[in-house]
């Protein structure tokens, strides 16, 4: 084998740690509408989410903390159904910058 083939793989977290966000404080571009009860779609997203931006609080609401988000659109796709998140892109100069691409 190769030195390339033997070389150890970076994983998946150390490369995403390399992106940067630039966060636009008060103008967060995702919002969960309020509810009383979580559907399941929007209680799935506390683990589908790749960024771990949204958590479920101790009196069972879901909430999202948009810094850090990868705009992959999980959320978007996951949730459509119910409308429980509003989505829009963040303003021009904001958001993820891909290190990688």
């Amino acid at each position: 084998m190769s030195d390339a083939m033997m070389a150890p793989r970076a994983k998946v977290e150390e490369k995403l740690f390399q992106n940067r966000y630039l966060v636009d404080a008060g103008r967060p571009h995702i919002k969960v509408k309020a509810h009383t009860v979580p559907s399941p779609s929007l209680m799935a997203m506390t683990t589908l989410c790749p960024a771990g931006c949204y958590t479920q609080t101790e009196s069972g609401q879901v909430e999202v903390a948009a810094d850090g988000c990868l705009e992959c659109g999980t959320c978007r796709i996951v949730t459509r159904k119910t409308g429980e998140i509003e989505w829009n892109y963040p303003r021009g100069g904001f958001g993820v910058l891909y290190k990688f691409g």
